[in-house]
């Protein structure tokens, strides 16, 4: 039998702050303005659902 290793539980705010990270990152990251604020957008949409997920419970 092989083990298969336990991740640890990742709660909402803990992936909404990862997200965010993200989101600054994608910011300073090294590529067109246009690509970089999508990437920014798109990570602060997940983050910001991420926290309403939370509220909502």
């Amino acid at each position: 039998m092989r083990h298969i290793p336990a991740r640890s539980p990742s709660t909402a705010s803990t992936r909404a702050a990862a997200h965010r990270a993200m989101a600054l990152a994608a910011l300073r990251a090294d590529s067109s303005l246009s690509t970089r604020l999508r990437r920014y957008n798109d990570h602060m949409a997940k983050a910001r659902a991420l926290e309403a997920q939370e509220v909502a419970l």
